[in-house]
């Protein structure tokens, strides 16, 4: 089976006055379709630029990155934004719904710029908005709806594309405990249904939701394997040994 995720070999390097950072290490990742992949760090641990690869909203320094067997590694801002367009689907921490269109009109937003008709936009929105549970709501303004909602929104906006991949960063980090336990819900319930859900987090009770966890420390990856394995929320200190990382809080049980 080709991968549908496929990093080899990647380094991002950047350089900050004299120094120069390893942001990504020669990592190298696959991630077939059909998986649910959590993607877990601490600050600085690489997880942020990692997803910016994996959403052809950056490029690595060296090494490749196959998205769908395409080599995205070397594209230029106009090529990346294509293939964002047709393969990738964005759920962020903040929703980023625009205040003045409707729920309807705002998850038909990315497909005018796919260049979908209108009533094609209006078939797909309508029919995202109906899996998150919203149809009822697509009148409503975002300021009408409460955070739960609002996420919900910009899930359906992430599937009305129909990505190849759905990218979720920290998508709960907005909202309440109970709130967030729907949230993860529905990606589960969505991954459930075939789709392929990538999720970028820091919180190892987030982490767990998801069936696989890749863990980065320092640009590299420490960790990769079942969610339910308990070497999966533990990372090596300075000494060899193993300890939680401390970023547990309350659980999450969908």
């Amino acid at each position: 089976m080709k991968h549908l995720i496929e990093l080899k070999n990647l380094y991002k390097i950047y350089q900050m006055g004299t120094e120069t950072v390893h942001a990504l290490d020669g990592i190298n990742l696959t991630i077939d379709p059909g998986e649910f992949v959590a993607i877990v760090g601490q600050s600085g641990s690489g997880k942020s630029t990692a997803m910016n690869i994996i959403g052809c909203l950056d490029v690595p320094t060296s090494g490749t990155y196959h998205l769908g067997g395409v080599d995205v590694s070397t594209m230029d801002d106009d090529q990346q934004a294509e293939i964002r367009n047709k393969m990738l689907g964005f759920i962020f921490q903040q929703y980023n719904l625009i205040p003045k269109l409707n729920v309807l009109e705002n998850v038909e937003l990315p497909l005018l710029y796919a260049g979908f008709s209108s009533s094609e936009r209006r078939r797909r929105a309508l029919n995202a908005l109906g899996r998150v549970g919203l149809s009822e709501k697509c009148k409503n303004l975002p300021n009408q709806l409460s955070g739960g909602q609002q996420q919900r929104v910009s899930i359906a906006r992430a599937l009305a594309g129909n990505p190849s991949v759905i990218l979720a960063d920290e998508p709960t980090g907005a909202l309440d405990s109970r709130t967030g336990r729907e949230v993860l819900g529905f990606l589960k319930k969505l991954n459930e249904e075939g789709d392929t859900v990538v999720l970028i987090t820091h919180d190892n009770s987030i982490a767990v939701q998801a069936k696989r966890i890749v863990r980065l420390q320092d640009g590299r990856i420490i960790y990769d394997g079942d969610a339910s394995d308990p070497k999966a929320v533990v990372q090596p200190t300075a000494s060899g040994d193993l300890e939680s990382d401390g970023s547990f809080g309350e659980e999450v049980h969908p």
